[in-house]
């Protein structure tokens, strides 16, 4: 059986170090060609995967099986509508589009084509999240009650780019950055938001898009989410604090798999998700804790995912209605800001 071409838009952070690698790792698919003018980056797809560097998308439909978007966020919509309509399926890298409306046109569009859509919420296979969500499923923690979440970093001299420098319309900022990925895991691991709350501020001269941001959901099981997100904390809290009716779970330290990706460690190698014995988590009380091994990542599950559906039918790995929701909840967050208020969700 013949390898799914995989055309890659965008060969930037996400494109090189989370889609390239990892499609390179999954046994079915091949990386065919990437849309770079970059003649630089053009000769490393090249001489890593064996694809071919072309200048624009519309270079592509002839090469590819499927259509993986990784380019900057603002042109999400318009590279995943222009794949559907010429009758590939697409994988769009977070977040899906800049409002829930503009992700609803393009699920309907996929539907409507008969054509898989999905959304690279690969912080879902995140070890650490993996556990909480197995502790939770176990039954260990009793009821949650509240789940805190932080993607925290110490970055004072901004980094340039798009994520930081643009406004409103590149859809930069760490609430469709970090957030997307925050929320979605709350979303995930609790249910429905009922209610959103948000702080958000740009601390950095420099920087036209929030870098220090905060946001609270009220969830309609009745438990709470406090999500954290900046560019400017000195110390970090941790990555995970979920507290629930029978004890608790906190977890130091972020995931390891993105930074093995960046290091150049291949995906598919043994041990690749595993996280380090000394930062593992402690389940339990104040005077009852034990230590919890954590549950390797598992980026690749996917894309096996992905070669999965083309192949059999099976379900996306990520339901793009789930991503619409997550981008629902992130409208409501900018509202909350603009306005002062928490905003309720029908």
């Amino acid at each position: 059986m013949s390898d799914i071409r995989v055309g890659l838009v965008g060969y930037g952070t996400a494109g090189a170090f989370f889609h390239a690698p990892l499609i390179h790792a999954t046994p079915g698919l091949a990386l065919a060609a990437v849309v770079t003018r970059n003649p630089g980056r053009q000769a490393e797809v090249a001489a890593k995967y064996g694809a071919t560097g072309v200048n624009d998308v519309d270079a592509l439909w002839e090469r590819c099986d499927l259509v993986v978007v990784a380019s900057p966020n603002r042109t999400h919509v318009s590279a995943a509508t222009a794949a559907l309509a010429h009758g590939l399926p697409v994988v769009v890298d977070k977040p899906l589009a800049r409002t829930a409306e503009e992700g609803r046109e393009l699920v309907r569009l996929a539907r409507e084509r008969g054509l898989m859509l999905t959304v690279f919420h690969n912080r879902r296979w995140d070890g650490d999240y993996r556990t909480v969500r197995r502790l939770a499923g176990e039954g260990r923690l009793g009821e949650v009650l509240r789940f805190e979440s932080r993607f925290e970093r110490w970055r004072p001299e901004p980094k340039g780019g798009w994520r930081e420098s643009g406004g409103p319309d590149e859809v930069g900022g760490l609430l469709y950055d970090l957030g997307s990925h925050l929320v979605d895991q709350a979303l995930q691991l609790l249910g429905p938001a009922t209610q959103v709350y948000c702080e958000s501020d740009v601390r950095r001269a420099g920087v036209a898009a929030d870098d220090d941001t905060f946001v609270a959901l009220a969830h309609a099981g009745g438990a709470r989410s406090h999500l954290w997100m900046s560019s400017m904390a000195a110390m970090s809290g941790p990555r995970f604090r979920v507290l629930g009716s029978a004890g608790a779970f906190v977890k130091y330290g972020m995931d390891v798999q993105e930074e093995r990706l960046r290091a150049g460690a291949a995906p598919g190698t043994p041990g690749f998700g595993d996280d380090e014995e000394s930062r593992w988590g402690r389940l339990g009380t104040e005077h009852d804790r034990r230590t919890v091994l954590t549950e390797p990542g598992a980026y690749l599950d996917f894309y096996r995912g992905v070669e999965a559906a083309l192949r059999e039918g099976a379900a996306p790995p990520v339901d793009p209605e789930s991503a619409v929701d997550t981008l629902a909840v992130i409208e409501a967050a900018r509202l909350s800001v603009t306005r002062g208020i928490v905003v309720h969700l029908s």
